[in-house]
């Protein structure tokens, strides 16, 4: 409450200073998934605008009913206000009918976090839509993705697939939690509402720990101007995302403190190798320097040499002995971008030095061999049958005396064996 009794105070300010205005964060849940999945978490994130975004408007009625969730239903024209099902490609008429309507969902937000339940015709399809239309809008957007269980078929696992190849180039960052993963932390025989709610809390936890640290004010602060270092990424450069939030008590140490922050079952990859780590420690008064710098260093292991490492300190009565690590790393898990999802780095920046090089000696060797033969053929002019060379003006003599001397010059042009041959006739 007091920060934004600050802020307030200084937009009321008039003595020409730039006012600070706090960052808008919105999370848009696409289809029926990415509804039902904003819809566990609403409750538990504060300061952050929700939109359920559906082409059934029965379901986002049901969503909707949580007076924090903004409705928006697309499509209507296309679907008459039903779902898709597995039609991907009516999901994306359905959004591109809505496309300025969609740019409008975006307009303000500073970062937008799209989350979506792959694999059905509404998410799947209208998921490329949406991100082209935020990266239009100029706004940093996180894509968070679920794909479907193995057991529910190749075919829907493919469409999934296909939405986060498509909508990568559009997305700063993307998260990816196959529900496979779910089994690692609960049993098999657990009912699927149950198995789907440890998604969400998890969700929910790590989502809140992002928030928790763009908003929140520490001993060493990290800003939106670091979370934007982190995510934001240049055109065509694709950066798979490691979100997870832990706590734990002191007593267990630093190395196995961070052996859990890097290590979250629901992945099916790490921070292992990351170009970009922003990391937020929180705990109560008793912290110590040592403390910290130890988590720091096992967590900068992780990583790239070359990485940025972002480090934010909180302070927190509640967390008297304990501490709570939100960690976001970017630009990890390539070898299973490449290999599950089918997204590969083009590397092309490399080649180009390799081709010019090649083409210059071929231009140099063929420019001096021109000049050589021109300047023959214009100067003299050769006969082989004498094995000697006769320039062109002495070709034709008009007297006898000419033709005399040029016997003479003849003579001593051939080489010194001939004229001793022809001596000794």
């Amino acid at each position: 409450m007091a920060k934004k009794e600050k802020i307030k105070k200084e937009k009321n300010n008039n003595t020409g200073e730039e006012s600070i205005r706090e960052i808008k964060v919105r999370v848009v849940g696409i289809g029926g998934g990415g509804g039902s999945i904003i819809s566990g978490i609403s409750a538990d994130l504060k300061r952050v605008l929700f939109a359920a975004a559906n082409t059934d408007v029965r379901a986002l009625e049901e969503i909707t009913k949580r007076k924090k969730i903004k409705g928006f239903a697309f499509g209507k024209k296309t679907t008459g206000g039903l779902g898709t099902g597995m039609d991907v490609g009516l999901g994306e008429k359905a959004a591109k009918e809505e496309y300025e309507e969609i740019k409008e969902l975006f307009r303000g937000q500073d970062i937008v976090i799209l989350v979506v339940s792959l694999g059905g015709g509404t998410g799947s399809g209208a998921l490329p839509v949406f991100a082209s239309a935020a990266r239009e809008m100029g706004v940093i957007t996180y894509g968070v993705f679920t794909l479907p269980f193995i057991f529910e078929g190749e075919k829907k696992m493919n469409i999934a697939k296909k939405a986060i190849k498509e909508a990568s180039p559009h997305l700063n960052a993307i998260t990816i939690l196959p529900n496979e993963k779910i089994f690692e932390k609960v049993d098999k025989n657990t009912p699927l509402k149950k198995a789907l709610s440890v998604i969400n809390e998890n969700l929910a936890r790590n989502l809140e720990g992002l928030v928790e640290t763009i908003y929140e004010t520490g001993l060493i602060n990290i800003d939106f101007a670091d979370i934007r270092a982190v995510l934001e990424s240049r055109r065509g450069v694709r950066k798979l995302a490691y979100l997870n939030t832990i706590e734990a008590n002191l007593e267990e140490g630093a190395q196995e403190i961070v052996r859990k922050a890097v290590s979250n079952p629901l992945y099916s990859y790490d921070v292992s190798n990351s170009r970009g780590i922003l990391f937020n420690i929180t705990g109560g008064k008793d912290i110590g320097l040592t403390d910290i710098s130890a988590i720091a260093e096992n967590i900068s292991h992780y990583t790239e040499e070359r990485a940025k490492i972002i480090v934010g300190i909180m302070q927190k009565q509640k967390y008297r002995d304990k501490i709570k690590i939100v960690i976001l790393a970017t630009g990890c898990g390539t070898e299973y971008l490449n290999k599950e999802i089918g997204i590969k780095e083009e590397k092309k920046k490399p080649e180009k030095p390799e081709k010019k090089e090649e083409e210059k000696p071929k231009k140099k060797r063929k420019e001096p061999k021109k000049k050589k033969d021109s300047s023959k053929k214009k100067k003299i002019s050769v006969s082989y049958k004498k094995n000697t060379i006769v320039p062109e003006e002495k070709k034709k003599p008009e007297s006898k005396e000419e033709k005399e001397i040029l016997k003479e010059e003849e003579k001593w042009e051939k080489p010194a064996f001939l004229r001793r041959i022809n001596d000794d006739d």
